[in-house]
């Protein structure tokens, strides 16, 4: 099994309303990256705070997603840790998800043995396309190389990485490591084209959120390889890279939607809450010399 996953994938933010998931707004969020040329949508990951949803939110997060898209764009649905991820992986399949994306185990800091076992429990648990996603900053641990690698070789349906490392230099290893037809995306939007112009494929993007057609434009001019157009763009967004990291994520991004309109409310569910009074306009004055709202 090889699907390709690549381009601009959205990882798309879960409004909430009164303390519940906003169904409507979501599948008004899910229309409009449609809209906007976005190639697929990833519901319940870390920007779509899944740790703070129940197992039958997740769930329904996962179904709505996949319900809009109606087919026009990937939906790659997050998923958790082993037990947690066999099922919420099985559950995608059935609900229609195009693929799933896995983060390492969190908490537990397993050694790169216990990682492997990990992702080769649920790819053999579950017959869809998975992406690893590779995020020591919030897990505690690193899937190395040689690890990534070793997944790849024994199980034929993990198909890409979701690389939030930081390190150009692991992202070329992996690259080199575990040959052209897999997927490495970038999960660091301030360094998705540095990635591209070593054979990355695309980003799971944050600022996506925000700014959908035009990351979807930058990842697709470095694919068809007019690296003039895809830097124009990458130095415009990146000051919006950079602002949507100002507190941790999703804080900043959904904040913006709602200074965007495209969200009543920056709704969070602890330990998530808003953003310090201090920050606000230092994000609104980055929005606002994008044209996203008014200065």
């Amino acid at each position: 099994m090889r699907a390709t996953f690549q381009g601009s994938i959205v990882a798309l933010v879960t409004p909430f309303r009164g303390g519940k998931v906003d169904e409507a707004k979501l599948r008004e969020l899910v229309e409009w990256h449609v809209a906007s040329g976005t190639d697929g949508i990833v519901p319940c990951g870390t920007t779509g705070e899944s740790p703070t949803l129940s197992h039958d939110e997740h769930k329904r997060v996962v179904e709505l997603v996949i319900e809009s898209a109606r087919g026009r764009v990937a939906v790659i649905a997050g998923t958790g840790s082993t037990s947690e991820a066999i099922d919420l992986t099985a559950h995608a399949k059935k609900a229609g998800a195009t693929g799933a994306l896995v983060v390492n185990p969190y908490y537990n800091k397993p050694t790169q043995e216990g990682l492997y076992q990990h992702f080769r429990a649920v790819a053999d648990a579950v017959d869809i396309p998975i992406l690893v996603y590779n995020i020591a900053g919030r897990t505690a641990v690193n899937v190395e190389t040689e690890t990534l690698a070793r997944i790849v070789r024994d199980c034929p349906n993990v198909v890409g990485v979701k690389e939030a490392s930081g390190s150009l230099d692991q992202m070329t290893q992996v690259i080199l490591a575990c040959g052209p037809d897999f997927s490495v995306l970038s999960g660091d939007d301030n360094i998705t084209l540095p990635l591209m112009s070593v054979g990355g494929r695309g980003v799971i993007s944050v600022i996506a959120n925000l700014m959908p057609r035009e990351t979807a434009e930058m990842t697709h001019a470095a694919l068809a390889g007019d690296w003039k157009q895809a830097r124009e763009l990458h130095l415009k967004l990146f000051p919006l890279s950079r602002a949507v990291f100002i507190e941790t994520n999703p804080i900043p991004v959904k904040e913006a939607l709602a200074m965007m309109g495209k969200l009543a409310e920056p709704e969070f569910r602890l330990p998530m809450c808003r953003m310090a009074e201090a920050n606000r306009p230092r994000l609104r004055a980055v929005l606002a010399s994008l044209g996203l709202v008014k200065g």
